[in-house]
């Protein structure tokens, strides 16, 4: 680990609180998305700690460490999934922010951590005019050969106001699966504040704590995801600065996920029903309390310890065993469980821009669908959240005598056979 690299949470960002409760820590880890070139880029490899603590104040659900963001986002190697299911996904987006923030033909749309542009794409669809704000050049670039505009840049107050002065008030700002990555949650409000119409909407899509703990989804704690919400921990937030939650959405992408809606405080947009009532719920659930993360900790020791226990004895049994998917989720779960060459003999990934490289941590090549010479006798689905899609998408590798191992949130095998049986 280089310290010059990290920084480490001292005063919880959503409420400044300093009474932390320790849920997990998993060691150090590798950076999820980053990469290697070969074996000599392996040998330069950094690892920084990863651990998980909750605010007793709010019950944020934080990273202990902050990774310097110019080593995460300047060259990403993440890309917009390409699936069925994401693509239905930001329809489904589009029609429920469209639905929410009352757009019209030319209202402006400005999504931040925008990738290579596909959710824009889709409000370009409907009639909307967009723009995008990233900082991973790589991706922008590619935003912009698609027709979608963007500011090669870190969205916050500065950004805002340059935004706005050069294409006005924005009625919805996005930003999917990028909120849970922002250590300066004041400054991009504040930004939000800014750009944001006075009738406008200000929508995150998150991973929710809810289903994160419910479900096990573990693998998907990783240095970007600095922030874990809960509604009630998102509403002090907007609270602190100037905005109200006005709408939720809970959704089944990503391991379970929810579309947050904010307006301004000032504003005529009221907190709904749905908003309510998941606080209630969260609540009388106990997450706002010690007990449920202790025994969320407990849970992912024990699927650790079973998921090891099942490969390693595929393997023992002379089963070949690759890694379905090279996703930053799979990072995390490889080097949580301590799995690696030992067992898998390489990772498939459909993304050009992982291919021909060595996973973080594990150093298992990354090959190209079409690459593989040699079906392995099972694949690890590391992108277990595409479960459904890949198996009907690999139906002739499963007819072949082939099987998954599903990883989360219990460790199975899924194959004709099983399911015969």
């Amino acid at each position: 680990m280089t310290s010059d690299n990290v920084r480490f949470v001292t005063a919880c960002r959503v409420c400044g609180g300093e009474e932390w409760q320790q849920v997990i820590s998993f060691g150090d880890v590798p950076l999820a998305n980053g990469f290697l070139e070969g074996a000599d880029s392996a040998a330069q490899e950094q690892s920084y700690p990863l651990e998980v603590i909750s605010c007793r104040g709010c019950r944020l659900l934080s990273l202990t460490a902050v990774v310097d963001p110019r080593l995460l986002y300047r060259t990403y190697s993440y890309v917009t999934s390409d699936s069925e299911t994401m693509a239905r996904h930001m329809r489904t987006v589009v029609r429920l922010c469209s639905e929410g923030a009352r757009l019209a033909d030319g209202d402006l749309v400005v999504e931040l951590g925008s990738n290579t542009g596909d959710q824009l794409l889709a409000f370009q669809e409907v009639g909307a005019r967009v723009l995008g704000v990233d900082p991973a050049r790589n991706l922008t670039a590619i935003a912009e050969d698609r027709g979608v505009p963007t500011v090669p840049e870190y969205f916050g107050s500065v950004t805002a106001g340059a935004v706005a002065a050069e294409h006005g008030r924005a009625k919805l700002i996005l930003g999917r699966h990028v909120f849970a990555h922002i250590d300066d949650v004041a400054d991009v409000l504040a930004g939000v504040r800014a750009l944001l119409a006075d009738d406008g909407l200000f929508t995150i899509e998150v991973p929710y704590a809810v289903d994160l703990v419910d479900g096990l989804a573990f693998d998907t704690i990783y240095h970007e995801h600095l922030s874990y919400f809960l509604i009630s921990t998102l509403d002090t937030l907007f609270a602190r600065h100037g905005l109200r939650t006005v709408d939720v959405e809970r959704l089944a992408v990503h391991g379970g996920s929810v579309l947050v809606s904010a307006g301004l405080a000032e504003g005529t947009r009221t907190t709904g029903d749905r908003v309510r009532e998941l606080i209630a719920h969260e609540r009388s659930a106990g997450l706002l309390t010690d007990a449920v993360y202790e025994d969320f900790a407990a849970r992912v020791r024990g699927t650790c310890d079973g998921l090891r226990e099942l490969v390693r004895g595929l393997v023992a049994g002379g089963s070949r065993v690759a890694g379905y998917g090279a996703s930053a989720k799979g990072t995390t779960l490889l080097n949580m469980c301590g799995l690696g060459r030992d067992e898998l003999e390489f990772c498939t990934d459909t993304t050009p821009q992982k291919q021909g490289r060595l996973t973080p941590g594990t150093h298992l090549p990354v090959l190209a669908p079409e690459d593989v010479e040699r079906q392995p006798d099972y694949y690890l689905l590391l992108a277990w959240n595409y479960a459904e899609e890949i198996m009907r998408k690999e139906s002739a590798f499963l007819d072949a005598g082939g099987g998954f191992v599903v990883p989360v949130p219990e460790p199975t095998v899924r194959s004709r056979a099983v399911s015969a049986s």
